[in-house]
């Protein structure tokens, strides 16, 4: 995976493949110099660069690419969103992103009246989290974010009474199913609000094309430890999620397939 699609070298592009060009040009043709409030927050393709020296190319992964924080900043700021919430905030880009497109709203740093910051992101390991909170001094977004460390699934359920614009889930993949429902049903997403989903078409939910399938047991896959779970049963997982919330009456979705799969999901105004 490419990370960052801006300012490519020359070198880059030579050797890229016509669906990375293309990107390229995409990501060319989104960035508006003119903003205020830049587009590609200051420094974020440095800490990728540091988590790609730190924990290698695989873990690095996780991290969303630049053309990617552009585009969810854009739907921030169609919904005029004033509250983010993210499952899942590794190093901390993603996090950076919404940060900047709430700036960008006109949301002010620090906690609302109920002690509530505008980002809240959260994160089973406290490893990575205190190398987010460390990026977001330094993106100048601290006074935006909150990341909770620990179980997500518990954690998730404990934000009740809260509401968001915007949800972002991208943490492990097995457990989207969970996440997805207990959004809808302790009411944390707003009216109007989106929840956007990363890597719904990705590790082989492509092989299910046209395929019938018997049932997955996702429930007993999301409760094994993660290094247990094999790419052919996150591939299930995923592909099972994809068709739960497809032919969910609750929700509308569209998954587009750039990156490795994304996916919008509204809830219906007749729910």
């Amino acid at each position: 995976m490419i990370f960052s699609f801006i300012n490519p070298s020359e070198e880059d592009v030579k050797n890229a493949s016509e669906h990375v060009i293309l990107n390229y040009y995409a990501a060319k043709a989104s960035i508006n110099p003119q903003l205020s409030v830049p587009s590609v927050p200051l420094g974020t393709e440095t800490i990728y660069h540091e988590t790609l020296d730190r924990y290698g190319p695989h873990v690095s992964l996780m991290a969303i690419s630049d053309l990617q924080g552009v585009l969810q900043s854009f739907f921030v700021g169609l919904l005029n969103a004033k509250r983010v919430l993210e499952i899942g905030s590794f190093t901390g880009s993603s996090a950076i992103y919404f940060a900047n497109a709430l700036k960008r709203n006109g949301v002010s740093p620090g906690p609302d009246a109920g002690d509530n910051m505008p980002v809240v992101g959260l994160d089973i390991s406290e490893e990575f989290a205190s190398i987010a909170r460390d990026n977001f001094d330094r993106a100048g977004v601290s006074g935006y974010v909150n990341i909770i460390v620990g179980d997500a699934r518990e954690n998730l359920a404990k934000l009740e009474g809260q509401q968001f614009e915007v949800i972002f889930i991208d943490a492990d993949k097995p457990s989207y199913k969970f996440y997805y429902d207990t959004i809808l049903e302790k009411n944390l997403l707003s009216k109007g609000g989106l929840i956007i989903i990363d890597n719904t078409a990705l590790w082989k939910t492509v092989d299910y094309l046209n395929k019938p399938v018997d049932n997955v047991e996702t429930e007993a896959i999301s409760k094994m430890p993660l290094e247990n779970v094999s790419v052919k049963q996150l591939g299930r997982a995923l592909h099972d999620f994809n068709e739960y919330i497809r032919n969910d009456p609750r929700t509308e979705v569209v998954m587009f397939p750039v990156f490795t799969g994304m996916s919008f999901v509204r809830i219906l105004d007749n729910v």
